[in-house]
């Protein structure tokens, strides 16, 4: 499956024409794009489970929240969907974002719940050694170059010492990665496997998280 450029051409238009109205005198070709996009994302999902179990995939209203927000635009100009890994001996999700100009992948964990959260700072706080590994492995630190770094308290989290060796890890308040896409690399006959490419970088890092969130730090399981 491929991306057309009608997704591109749409979405280009929409950044311009961003009000009801607009959306309502192209509803035909919105519809047409959103089918092209779904059939890719169900390839996705198809191919993630050949060496993965997918339980969910959840595509993104394109109707924006405005609620709290003080742009009051009623559409997004990006396209994204995600697809959750089954069980709960399987951690992790997969992501993957279309705009002209900004389309990427992302992976890990965005915002874990608080014990989630703590259990992966103390894992690390422990021992760093397992996932630096992870994160230096050559096809790893190419695609990724690290943890995505938005996200972070600034010195440390309470009861965490701010001289830890491994602080740098500790701060963050999400652990995952992204990689950025080029349109010409959106476009290409290929793209699928490029997709599929970074998603299955990210096999190792998921077995390991998934390892640290289903045990205590004694590695006793907690399923």
């Amino acid at each position: 499956m491929t991306i057309s450029k009608s997704n591109f051409i749409f979405l280009n238009k929409l950044k311009k024409n961003n009000h009801r109205d607009w959306m309502q005198e192209n509803k035909k070709e919105y519809l047409a794009n959103e089918k092209i996009l779904k059939a890719f994302y169900a390839s996705i999902e198809t191919q993630l489970n050949i060496t993965d179990e997918i339980s969910k995939v959840k595509v993104f209203r394109i109707n924006r929240d405005v609620r709290f927000s003080k742009d009051k635009t009623p559409y997004n100009i990006h396209r994204s969907v995600s697809f959750s890994r089954a069980g709960t001996q399987r951690r992790g999700g997969y992501y993957l974002r279309i705009e002209p100009g900004k389309s990427a992948m992302a992976g890990g964990f965005f915002s874990p719940e608080s014990p989630d959260l703590l259990r992966i700072r103390r894992e690390f706080e422990m021992d760093s050694t397992e996932i630096r590994t992870i994160l230096s492995q050559k096809d790893f630190k190419k695609a990724f170059s690290g943890f995505n770094q938005d996200y972070k308290v600034k010195t440390a989290p309470r009861d965490f010492n701010k001289e830890d060796p491994n602080i740098d890890l500790i701060k963050l308040k999400s652990y995952f990665v992204v990689h950025n896409f080029t349109d010409k690399e959106v476009l290409s006959k290929d793209f699928e496997e490029n997709v599929m490419h970074h998603f299955l970088l990210l096999r190792p890092y998921f077995d390991y998280m998934s390892d640290v969130l289903t045990t205590d730090l004694n590695g006793v399981s907690l399923l």
